[in-house]
């Protein structure tokens, strides 16, 4: 199959990064940055030009496209990507980094291209979120589970009751395989929304999604959750704090305190 390949004019690196959230989000499956151009690859039967355009409004950037044969984005990754530790709290690598690790977790990921490798400021976010949170034999939903750090890591904070869901193919089966890599076996990763997911409550909901998906879901996550439970949240620029938070205090949640990071937000809330 071959793919589209976008190549976005702008010299931003806050651009750059903005974009790679929203073109994740879409479907792009790869990502290629220079000086004064960020390229997004995406399958040429997901392609469409009108959503495109949509996200360019936000950053104002010019586009052109052509059509490629497929790419090896595992090779993309195994020669790009790069270790990442969390202000000393956790280190996210592949199985090929050689390093020593001196943070309290280490998570091992395959070179894939699902969200939540740890290099974007919103996985970041959310895992220093995480630390101040007591997860010992609690219940966890990872709502949007990308790459399964999020949930990783909880099971490795003592939650002993998760489950990991997404609704994209790819970022299920590459979940799947990172549980097992990080002796996680017993976390339950589907391909699913939250309307598909048997109703129960949890202690904690993780979810680093978008605000348009946050927005959508925030009574259902209200429901989902304990009294005294806690919703963790990113996936959000600054200017998304005042729409947010609005909508949390109008499910019934309590603001608890927000964070900031390179331009991108994490909220807590806790059901009231």
């Amino acid at each position: 199959m071959n793919y589209i390949k976008i190549t976005i004019a702008t010299e931003s690196s806050e651009k750059k990064e903005l974009l790679i959230a929203l073109l994740s989000d879409g479907g792009y499956e790869g990502f290629e940055e220079n000086e004064k151009e960020l390229l997004a690859y995406i399958a040429e039967n997901a392609y469409n030009e009108a959503e495109l355009k949509d996200m360019l409004l936000m950053v104002d950037a010019s586009f052109a496209t052509e059509t490629v044969a497929p790419r090896n984005w595992n090779e993309m990754w195994e020669t790009d990507i790069q270790p990442v530790i969390v202000d000393g709290f956790c280190t996210i690598r592949t199985h090929f980094h050689k390093i020593e690790v001196e943070t309290p977790y280490d998570i091992i990921i395959t070179p894939k291209m699902s969200f939540g490798t740890g290099h974007h400021a919103t996985t970041q976010l959310m895992m220093l979120g995480m630390k101040d949170i007591d997860f010992e034999n609690k219940s966890v939903l990872d709502f949007g589970t990308g790459t399964g750090v999020l949930a990783i890591l909880a099971g490795m904070l003592g939650a002993t009751d998760i489950t990991a869901i997404d609704n994209d193919e790819w970022s299920v089966s590459n979940a799947t395989e990172n549980m097992i890599r990080n002796n996680r076996e017993r976390v339950a990763v589907a391909r699913a929304s939250l309307e598909d997911i048997p109703k129960r409550q949890y202690h904690i909901i993780l979810a680093n999604i978008n605000r348009h998906i946050l927005l959508q879901y925030m009574t259902d996550m209200y429901e989902l959750l304990f009294d005294g439970g806690l919703l963790l949240m990113s996936g959000l620029l600054t200017d998304d704090e005042e729409i947010v938070t609005t909508a949390a205090k109008a499910a019934g949640f309590a603001e608890q305190y927000i964070t900031e990071r390179n331009g991108w937000i994490s909220i807590r809330v806790v059901k009231q």
